[in-house]
Protein backbone atom coordinates (compact mmCIF):
# COMPACT_ATOMS: atom_id res chain seq x y z
CA UNK A 1 0.00 0.00 0.00
CA UNK A 2 2.88 2.18 0.44
CA UNK A 3 3.58 2.37 -3.20
CA UNK A 4 -0.14 2.75 -3.59
CA UNK A 5 0.30 0.33 -6.61
CA UNK A 6 -2.04 -3.29 -7.26
CA UNK A 7 -1.44 -6.00 -9.46
CA UNK A 8 -4.00 -7.91 -10.80
CA UNK A 9 -2.97 -11.69 -11.40
CA UNK A 10 -3.82 -14.24 -14.30
CA UNK A 11 -5.05 -11.67 -16.86
CA UNK A 12 -7.39 -12.43 -19.76
CA UNK A 13 -4.22 -11.52 -21.82
CA UNK A 14 -1.97 -13.43 -19.98
CA UNK A 15 0.13 -10.64 -18.90
CA UNK A 16 0.09 -9.52 -14.85
CA UNK A 17 -1.18 -5.78 -14.67
CA UNK A 18 0.37 -3.51 -12.22
CA UNK A 19 -1.64 -0.07 -11.80
CA UNK A 20 -1.55 2.35 -9.06
CA UNK A 21 -4.77 4.00 -7.48
CA UNK A 22 -5.72 7.07 -6.36
CA UNK A 23 -6.55 8.55 -3.53
CA UNK A 24 -10.36 8.04 -3.89
CA UNK A 25 -9.78 4.43 -4.22
CA UNK A 26 -6.86 4.44 -1.33
CA UNK A 27 -9.90 5.75 0.75
CA UNK A 28 -12.37 2.98 -0.45
CA UNK A 29 -9.17 -0.09 0.55
CA UNK A 30 -8.67 1.54 3.54
CA UNK A 31 -12.15 1.28 5.10
CA UNK A 32 -12.64 -1.92 4.01
CA UNK A 33 -9.16 -3.05 5.09
CA UNK A 34 -10.62 -1.43 8.99
CA UNK A 35 -14.18 -3.63 8.09
CA UNK A 36 -12.84 -6.99 7.00
CA UNK A 37 -13.51 -10.31 9.11
CA UNK A 38 -10.84 -12.37 6.84
CA UNK A 39 -7.26 -11.82 5.75
CA UNK A 40 -8.74 -10.77 2.40
CA UNK A 41 -9.17 -6.85 2.02
CA UNK A 42 -12.29 -8.10 -0.31
CA UNK A 43 -13.51 -11.36 1.36
CA UNK A 44 -15.50 -14.17 -0.58
CA UNK A 45 -17.38 -14.50 2.42
CA UNK A 46 -15.12 -17.16 4.37
CA UNK A 47 -11.84 -16.25 5.78
CA UNK A 48 -9.81 -17.88 3.79
CA UNK A 49 -11.61 -17.20 0.73
CA UNK A 50 -11.26 -13.79 -2.07
CA UNK A 51 -13.57 -12.58 -4.46
CA UNK A 52 -12.64 -14.52 -7.69
CA UNK A 53 -16.42 -14.21 -9.18
CA UNK A 54 -18.13 -11.46 -8.63
CA UNK A 55 -21.79 -11.98 -9.58
CA UNK A 56 -23.49 -12.18 -6.41
CA UNK A 57 -21.89 -8.66 -5.72
CA UNK A 58 -23.14 -6.92 -9.07
CA UNK A 59 -26.84 -8.70 -8.19
CA UNK A 60 -26.57 -6.85 -4.93
CA UNK A 61 -25.35 -3.33 -6.48
CA UNK A 62 -27.96 -3.87 -8.97
CA UNK A 63 -31.04 -4.51 -6.81
CA UNK A 64 -30.38 -2.10 -4.57
CA UNK A 65 -29.45 0.61 -7.52
CA UNK A 66 -31.99 -0.52 -9.11
CA UNK A 67 -29.69 -0.17 -12.32
CA UNK A 68 -28.72 -3.27 -14.67
CA UNK A 69 -25.26 -3.20 -15.61
CA UNK A 70 -22.98 -5.99 -16.47
CA UNK A 71 -19.00 -5.46 -15.93
CA UNK A 72 -18.19 -4.28 -19.74
CA UNK A 73 -20.86 -1.70 -19.02
CA UNK A 74 -18.00 -0.30 -16.28
CA UNK A 75 -15.18 -0.87 -18.45
CA UNK A 76 -16.75 0.76 -21.52
CA UNK A 77 -17.44 3.82 -18.90
CA UNK A 78 -14.05 3.95 -17.66
CA UNK A 79 -12.58 3.72 -21.12
CA UNK A 80 -15.07 6.22 -22.31
CA UNK A 81 -14.45 8.86 -19.53
CA UNK A 82 -11.02 8.67 -20.09
CA UNK A 83 -11.19 9.20 -23.73
CA UNK A 84 -13.23 11.77 -23.09
CA UNK A 85 -10.43 13.62 -20.86
CA UNK A 86 -7.77 13.60 -23.51
CA UNK A 87 -6.09 10.22 -21.61
CA UNK A 88 -3.41 9.12 -24.57
CA UNK A 89 -4.44 6.02 -26.50
CA UNK A 90 -1.12 4.31 -25.31
CA UNK A 91 -1.64 5.45 -21.42
CA UNK A 92 -5.23 4.07 -22.08
CA UNK A 93 -4.54 1.00 -23.49
CA UNK A 94 -2.00 0.45 -20.59
CA UNK A 95 -4.88 1.11 -17.81
CA UNK A 96 -7.36 -1.45 -19.18
CA UNK A 97 -4.26 -4.48 -20.50
CA UNK A 98 -5.40 -3.83 -23.96
CA UNK A 99 -1.96 -4.80 -26.33
CA UNK A 100 -0.62 -2.14 -27.60
CA UNK A 101 -1.01 -4.27 -31.50
CA UNK A 102 1.26 -3.81 -34.39
CA UNK A 103 1.85 0.71 -33.92
CA UNK A 104 5.74 0.75 -35.09
CA UNK A 105 5.30 4.05 -32.85
CA UNK A 106 4.61 2.18 -29.65
CA UNK A 107 7.23 0.24 -29.81
CA UNK A 108 9.50 3.10 -28.83
CA UNK A 109 7.80 4.71 -26.53
CA UNK A 110 9.15 3.32 -22.58
CA UNK A 111 6.00 3.25 -21.04
CA UNK A 112 5.87 2.06 -16.49
CA UNK A 113 3.19 2.23 -14.26
CA UNK A 114 4.42 5.55 -12.81
CA UNK A 115 3.30 7.04 -15.66
CA UNK A 116 -0.11 6.23 -15.36
CA UNK A 117 -0.52 8.38 -11.80
CA UNK A 118 -1.75 11.53 -13.57
CA UNK A 119 -4.24 9.73 -15.86
CA UNK A 120 -5.73 7.59 -13.14
CA UNK A 121 -6.05 10.70 -10.46
CA UNK A 122 -7.61 12.98 -13.74
CA UNK A 123 -10.19 9.84 -14.38
CA UNK A 124 -11.15 9.05 -10.39
CA UNK A 125 -11.62 12.87 -10.25
CA UNK A 126 -13.44 13.04 -12.89
CA UNK A 127 -15.81 9.81 -12.05
CA UNK A 128 -15.77 11.34 -8.03
CA UNK A 129 -17.48 14.84 -9.41
CA UNK A 130 -20.52 12.15 -10.17
CA UNK A 131 -20.88 11.63 -6.77
CA UNK A 132 -20.44 15.50 -5.77
CA UNK A 133 -23.22 16.95 -8.13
Amino acid sequence: MADKLFTIRDTKNGIDLKLPYSNFVEGLIQKQYINRNSDYVFSGGQSNAYINDPRKQITRIRKESGVYFTIHDLRRTFITIAESLDISTMALKMLVNHSLGSDVTSGYVIMDVERLRKPVATISSSIESCFNS
